[in-house]
């Protein structure tokens, strides 16, 4: 993990390249629209990320079939949920928490694009640790 000043100097810029692509897309559109200006902005950034990374779940010690994805993975560090919904909801932040322990992840940014104004539309999240993990 990040020591906490580069760490937030990271999301920092994740939340910069999001204000970018909404100040040139606006709200309203296709998820799947803003992962890829996202993904474009971050190349245009230098940022590393990964696209869509697999994880896979265990349930009682069995590996289940499907994975879940993650929308975006930043540094290998920063997991990034994109969402394009009227409001997020309790059960968006807990999908997100879920994402970073199922992940083994600290940090998570939910972004909803379909907002006027950004910053409304962002949330981060840090997992907690627990002493049985």
């Amino acid at each position: 993990m990040l020591p906490s000043k580069q760490m937030n100097m990271l999301t920092k810029r994740i939340i910069g390249c999001a204000i970018s692509v909404h100040r040139s897309l606006g709200p309203g559109l296709l998820e799947s629209l803003y992962e890829e200006a996202l993904c474009f902005e971050f190349e245009h950034q230098g940022i590393e990320y990964r696209r869509q990374v697999p994880v896979s779940l265990e349930y009682r010690g069995k590996t289940l079939p499907s994975p879940l994805f993650l929308d975006l993975l930043v540094a290998d560090e920063v997991i990034v949920e994109i969402k394009s919904v009227e409001s997020i909801l309790p059960v968006h932040e807990a999908q997100l928490l879920s994402y970073l322990r199922l992940a083994e992840k600290d940090v998570g940014l939910l972004i909803n694009f379909h907002v006027s104004v950004l910053r409304q539309g962002i949330r981060r999240k840090i997992r907690r640790y627990l002493e049985n993990e």
